[in-house]
């Protein structure tokens, strides 16, 4: 270092003498002409050996290093008017399917109803959320053809509006990831989409199915890796949810929660690696955490797809739920906390885990302060308690949670995409500014917690046909608690 240092300062002099004597300074030309080819002749085997290894170390680094992934732009699903479904209404179908025989099998059941109609009263959904055409009719429709026609209005009415939004031809997509849990028929949701636009042959298509309401999350995981792989393309996640299927007509209390929070919803999202899409381009991809605690069986258990005892298929939630995801939420946030948090709250978090670890086990794990690291917070509008806890404990103030409950209000648990819902009423909201940093959140069945934070690019506005444009105006409105 010391030899590169001396050459470099000669160079430096060598140039300063040039100058001078190309003023007309007291300097003979000639004898510095002789002393300048001296010391390159001299040093020339290191200045090439230097020149080498910088020149080799940057084309390295730019075959090698990750490529920027940009989101484009997204776009969710808004349901056509007459899906929407009041309380009252919903009640009034539900007591009507009772009294025909369509469910619960007993007709003096009326505490089942009543039951989901108290869940429904204090679980933050309001009067205007959707459910499909299959369960507002009588008799009930929970057949394939209903369950795949919801699913194609919903995924397609997404994708059309985002391709008119950005401009993008079907036939320049490279890659595609569909995630639906519990909907996965033959062909694939992703084929279905492929069928649709004409998309070209070689395309990387893939579908997820399974992975509960953090698959959104995990699809844009996979999209990014597969964004690495393969240059100078774009890929579109598809994350949704079949309502028509998984309405549960059984009688046990625990199965019947999904009833009163799952809605119809949908959202498309175009990712680029493209450098030259930074510019209009509205995100740019930070970080994705995935944790996964399937291992345990508690964790494995606590939301599970079965049967009932009268062979009715439902999702079980068990008692192990809320310390299940509190636990798996905090190995998630253990992780991104170091990649994002200022160095402050990094030490701050070291000390308190040696000192519990070694000192005093008694110790309350510190929090850290995420408002320091993130402006916007994107939590799955998986259900009231669900937000009212991550608020808690992340020590969140009410405005930064407003995004997930407003999403849960108006469009209830649209499942892997409510938090592409939540992102575009902060857009909608005109809060989204150049340098803002966005965390996204959501838990799922496995058991899972997944994050991806992005930084805003510029000040963002809402896109065309937001689902928040015919009604931001009345947004935020009171919950009642």
């Amino acid at each position: 270092m010391k030899n590169l240092k001396m050459v470099f300062f000669k160079i430096f002099f060598i140039s300063l003498m040039v100058g001078l004597a190309m003023k007309g300074s007291w300097i003979n030309l000639e004898d510095l002409q002789n002393f300048f080819l001296h010391h390159i002749q001299n040093n020339l085997q290191t200045i090439s050996l230097l020149s080498f290894l910088v020149g080799f170390v940057w084309i390295l680094y730019m075959l090698t290093r990750p490529k920027p992934v940009y989101l484009v732009d997204f776009s969710c699903y808004l349901p056509p008017s007459h899906l929407k479904v009041s309380i009252q209404t919903l009640m009034g179908h539900a007591r009507r399917a009772r009294e025909a025989g369509m469910c619960w099998k007993n007709k003096e059941s009326d505490y089942l109803v009543d039951f989901q109609e108290k869940i429904l009263e204090r679980s933050g959904l309001g009067q205007e959320t959707y459910i499909p055409e299959g369960l507002q009719c009588f008799p009930l429709q929970q057949d394939m053809g209903a369950s795949r026609k919801e699913t194609e209005e919903v995924i397609f009415g997404a994708l059309d509006n985002l391709f008119r939004n950005t401009g993008v031809k079907p036939d320049d997509i490279g890659i595609l990831v569909v995630n639906s849990s519990t909907f996965n028929p033959t062909p694939s949701l992703a084929s279905m989409i492929v069928n649709k636009y004409k998309l070209r042959d070689n395309i990387k298509s893939l579908n997820l199915g399974g992975m509960g309401c953090s698959a959104g999350v995990i699809a844009v995981d996979v999209a990014k890796g597969l964004l690495q792989v393969h240059r100078n393309t774009y890929a579109i996640v598809v994350s949704t949810e079949n309502i028509t299927q998984n309405l549960y007509l059984g009688k046990n209390k625990s199965m019947l929660v999904t009833n009163c929070l799952f809605r119809v919803g949908g959202a498309a999202v175009l990712l680029s690696n493209r450098s030259r899409d930074r510019k209009r381009a509205k995100y740019e991809l930070v970080h994705t955490v995935r944790i996964h605690t399937g291992s345990d069986d508690r964790s494995f258990e606590c939301a599970t797809q079965e049967e009932d005892e009268d062979g009715i298929i439902g999702v079980t939630l068990t008692k192990n739920l809320p310390m299940v995801a509190a636990r798996t939420l905090k190995i998630n946030i253990a992780t991104l906390g170091p990649l994002v948090l200022p160095l402050k709250e990094k030490l701050a978090f070291f000390i308190t885990f040696v000192k519990k670890k070694y000192f005093k086990p008694e110790l309350r794990n510190y929090t850290p302060d995420f408002k320091l690291a993130f402006e916007h917070f994107c939590i799955h509008a998986g259900g009231r308690a669900l937000i009212d806890e991550l608020e808690e404990n992340l020590k969140l103030s009410p405005l930064h949670v407003e995004a997930s409950r407003m999403t849960l209000h108006r469009f209830g648990n649209t499942s892997s995409s409510s938090i592409w819902y939540e992102l575009a009423y902060t857009e909608a909201k005109g809060r989204m500014k150049e340098g803002d940093r966005i965390w996204q959140i959501a838990l799922g069945s496995g058991f899972k917690c997944n994050s991806s934070v992005w930084v805003a690019l510029r000040n963002v506005k809402p896109s065309a046909n937001s689902p928040w444009e015919d009604c931001m105006d009345r947004y935020p409105v009171e919950i009642d608690i």
